[in-house]
């Protein structure tokens, strides 16, 4: 789990890191810590944040213009806002907030979003990659297909794409059993994302047209069957 915290109060930042890496002894987690709303945006452009615990009152850039610009940038960011008082609160939900900790921030009520998060979490399965743009968390859902050329791959989604060295083969293995099939020496696809096959091709969401290799036909066909049953199930 990857969590950022935004504080012009150092010390109150390091102090609630302190309180989530004591209730997240079993995670692999990774706690960054911010001091003004400009250097928490940079990072978070460069590298997702699963949780994101934000001061209101801060100086350069309070925490509300702040998280207006986190969710530019992702909608599925958890953001926890923290405050010394209750009336900014309801400010929150204009960017659809999880809740507010008064500060500082009572230990239980950290747990209880670690919790709740990890639960949520639980359910949507993602794929982390890195490439010279930063890090990203992929959830499994929005890919559509993925695409070896030369010694890349590009990772097509539901909105974007995303470029990374690797194998094909190390990504195949990777999804094992979440509903993907290798139908061809270049593309690994959804089977959930296939719109339609025509002769030797197939199509999926958002138009495109794969080649389906001959050997792959038979068993390909099987896993898509398979494949509707288990959802429709």
């Amino acid at each position: 789990m990857r969590i950022a915290i935004c504080d012009d109060e150092r010390k109150t930042a390091e102090g609630l890191k302190a309180i989530i890496e004591s209730v997240c002894v079993s995670l692999d987690l990774v706690t960054d810590v911010f001091t003004e709303g400009g250097e928490l945006l940079r990072s978070f452009s460069l590298k997702s944040y699963d949780i994101v615990f934000l001061d209101i009152e801060m100086p350069s850039m309070d925490g509300l213009t702040a998280a207006r610009k986190l969710r530019e940038l992702s909608a599925e960011v958890y953001i926890v806002f923290l405050t010394s008082h209750v009336e900014y609160a309801i400010k929150g939900y204009e960017v659809n907030a999880l809740r507010y900790l008064t500060k500082p921030p009572e230990k239980s009520a950290v747990h209880e979003i670690i919790e709740y998060v990890k639960k949520k979490q639980s359910g949507e399965k993602a794929l982390w990659i890195k490439n010279s743009e930063g890090e990203f968390k992929i959830k499994l859902s929005e890919i559509v297909y993925i695409e070896a050329l030369n010694q890349k791959m590009i990772i097509h989604t539901v909105s974007q794409q995303y470029e990374v060295w690797g194998k094909l083969g190390d990504y195949e293995e990777k999804l094992d059993g979440e509903g993907f099939f290798r139908i061809h020496r270049s593309f690994l696809v959804s089977l959930s994302k296939v719109s339609g096959i025509k002769g030797k091709y197939i199509t999926v969401y958002g138009g495109d047209e794969l080649p389906v290799g001959r050997t792959k036909e038979s068993a390909f066909r099987a896993a898509l069957v398979a494949n509707a049953d288990k959802e429709a199930f």
